[in-house]
């Protein structure tokens, strides 16, 4: 009893500060969050969204494919109104907010609730659906508190965070956890693709957007995502790391509305066991580079085909996911250092970092009512298509960008890529509007979708 209260007497001034200032220890963390809530959670603000859609009265004719042309258009419009809740982080006293695109990417109305009921509206300054984050900016706003970022890199396994949200929409909630993972590469759902944190703090619906903090009250991720066979949280979540985030609200700054990440021009898979013994390596790890496009960086820097990147900027990468982050974070007319292996020799890179090219001109097409496709969209195949619709490396020809009133009849779809018509070979859209326009008895179109090539046959 004797040494309790000894031990309660060293504890005293632990206990009376952490009543009043944010936890500096263990032992003090062990006491309580809440002066740590108290600081962090102003900066974390609940979002209500409105998307307002149109959808037009249906007929029963309209779902059969032969009558489905002549009702294109028909009905009267009638808008829907759909909400999204989430979360959202301030990132600066002037009113930049980070959230997830699925939350405000294609909102027509946002609204920005703050923990002490303040309401603002704001406006999305940049959106990317591939990497699930939007940039917003509050209007009219100052001095708003708001939470610094912490470079995700200094991030560790078993370290203590605090998820903070507004899950299933019943207000702030603030639910604690660990750091479970790092480099979770390809593990989100939905559009999310690329590198995150894992954490086993309970993350829910709603929690979309909201901030994962360290026991500092600093930014290292917001959440984005969780597996789940119930629909509620299993212990894995995950979180979009806040170096990326720093990249976004750069481009946002700058006057991007979209997010332009650097291009590598190449094609690789992940070295594994069975091809690190057929490599010569001495340890699974990297990335073997199996395509590379003549106007790749990479291969302006000489890396070439067969050869494994292990490291971009003395990070290790073992996914191409992970390896786009890292291009990413490092940024477009950057150099990236990137460490290769060759012949089972370590080598080393400068890697200039650019957007993908969009050289040769795309001259886009659309098809008159006066031919047999009207409406058809055609454009020329270059490095920045093929970024865009994600197509081979080698993909070369005319790429369908719409199709048209009655394109999807014959068998087009958007992204097709058109190298032949007739047996006659097809570089550029004029080449394959002067073929349609020929007005020949039928057409025997060679397309390549995905890795597949096919033909489509149709008469007029």
């Amino acid at each position: 009893m004797k040494r309790f209260a000894v031990l309660l007497f060293c504890l005293l001034p632990t206990l009376v500060s952490a009543e009043t200032r944010v936890p500096q220890s263990q032992s003090e963390i062990t006491l309580s969050f809440a002066p740590l809530v108290r600081e962090t959670a102003p900066a974390v603000v609940n979002i209500y969204a409105r998307f307002v859609t149109e959808t037009r009265r249906r007929t029963p004719f309209m779902d059969d494919p032969f009558f489905d042309g002549f009702f294109e258009g028909f009905g009267r419009p009638e808008p829907r109104v759909q909400n999204s809740l989430g979360s959202g982080v301030i990132l600066s006293e002037d009113g930049i907010i980070v959230s997830n695109y699925h939350v405000v990417g294609m909102a027509t109305d946002i609204r920005v609730v703050l923990s002490d009921r303040r309401e603002f509206t704001a406006r999305v300054l940049l959106g990317d659906a591939e990497s699930d984050l939007a940039i917003l900016q509050l209007e009219g706003v100052a001095d708003l508190p708001y939470l610094p970022l912490r470079a995700s890199d200094t991030v560790e396994v078993g370290e203590l965070v605090l998820a903070i949200g507004n899950p299933f929409g019943v207000g702030q909630t603030v639910s604690s956890g660990i750091v479970s993972g790092l480099a979770r590469s390809g593990a989100a759902t939905g559009s999310g693709r690329g590198y995150f944190i894992q954490t086993d703090a309970p993350i829910n619906p709603g929690n979309s957007g909201g901030a994962l903090i360290d026991v500092r009250g600093e930014l290292v991720g917001i959440n984005t995502s969780i597996l789940t066979r119930s629909g509620g949280s299993n212990g894995i979540g995950f979180a979009i790391p806040s170096d990326l985030l720093a990249a976004f609200v750069a481009q946002a700054r700058e006057g991007r509305t979209s997010f332009a990440r650097p291009w590598a021009g190449m094609g690789g898979q992940p070295a594994d066991v069975e091809i690190a013994e057929a490599f010569g390596l001495d340890r699974p790890g990297g990335i073997i580079i199996s395509a590379m496009h003549a106007e790749s960086p990479f291969a302006q820097a000489g890396v070439a085909v067969g050869d494994v990147i292990v490291a971009v900027d003395d990070h290790p990468v073992n996914t191409p996911p992970e390896m786009l982050y890292r291009m990413s974070v490092t940024g477009l007319g950057q150099t990236a250092q990137v460490t290769f292996l060759r012949d089972g020799e370590e080598r080393n890179t400068g890697v200039r970092l650019i957007a993908a090219p969009d050289l040769p001109d795309r001259e886009p097409v659309v098809l008159q009512d006066t031919d047999i496709l009207p409406g058809l969209g055609l454009v020329r195949v270059n490095p920045a298509v093929i970024s865009e619709y994600t197509l081979p490396l080698e993909s070369k020809g005319v790429l369908v960008t719409d199709t048209g009133r009655f394109g999807a009849r014959v068998g087009f779809q958007v992204g097709d890529v058109i190298v032949g018509i007739n047996e006659q070979g097809v570089a550029r859209p004029r080449d394959v509007a002067a073929a349609f326009r020929a007005r020949a008895r039928g057409y025997a179109v060679t397309v390549i979708r995905g890795n597949r090539r096919l033909q489509l046959r149709f008469g007029v």
